[in-house]
């Protein structure tokens, strides 16, 4: 059975990050900008290859020395696989301008910075169903933790009836299973789950 293994997106070449993106589908088209985007920004303004320059930015994927990321390579064995983007919540200013996920119900100071979030949970195409999204999960949460993150959030879907490209933030069962708890229903389909540190 293959090992699995978390790292830092900063330490890896930025090559493992673009085969985990792929050359089509869900995942190359956003690059995981959905809330990285600035006001006013939208994603018809930045084709693909702009995503993954803004992406390949934010991971400083092959700087191992610089010790600032965006998220986590998952591997299986020697073969990158999954993607967890983890940051303080204020490092997602979609996020903290949505009105109902996470804050509906919720007394929250948006940008504290000892909140983080789990914005993405992906799985390349060929890996799937083998565990990479639950053990990346997991592996949030120590890496948040080693951080000084004070609580860690995920915004899961509660339902697997969905298009794919809404998956991208996780299924309910993932984080439970990774330890957190769920706090919030803020719609139908959304949970808000987390974990203290």
């Amino acid at each position: 059975m293959a090992t699995f293994t978390a790292r830092p997106a900063n330490e890896v070449p930025c090559e493992h990050l673009e085969a985990v993106f792929g050359v089509r589908g869900p995942a190359h088209r956003c690059q995981c900008q959905r809330y990285k985007l600035a006001p006013g920004e939208a994603f018809r303004q930045f084709p693909p290859e702009v995503r993954a320059q803004r992406l390949r930015a934010q991971t400083d994927c092959g700087n191992p020395g610089s010790g600032t990321t965006s998220g986590l390579l998952g591997y299986l064995d020697h073969e990158p696989v999954g993607w967890c983007a983890v940051e303080p919540r204020p490092a997602y200013p979609g996020l903290l301008r949505n009105a109902r996920v996470p804050w509906e119900g919720r007394g929250q100071t948006k940008t504290d910075p000892a909140v983080w979030a789990v914005t993405c949970l992906f799985t390349r195409a060929g890996f799937r169903r083998r565990g990479v999204s639950k053990a990346l999960a997991r592996a949030s949460v120590d890496y948040a933790r080693d951080r000084g993150a004070t609580r860690l959030e995920g915004y899961p879907m509660t339902t697997y009836a969905s298009v794919l490209e809404e998956l991208h933030v996780g299924t309910i069962a993932t984080f439970i299973e990774a330890g957190f708890v769920e706090v919030g229903r803020p719609t139908l389909r959304r949970a808000v789950v987390t974990v203290d540190l």
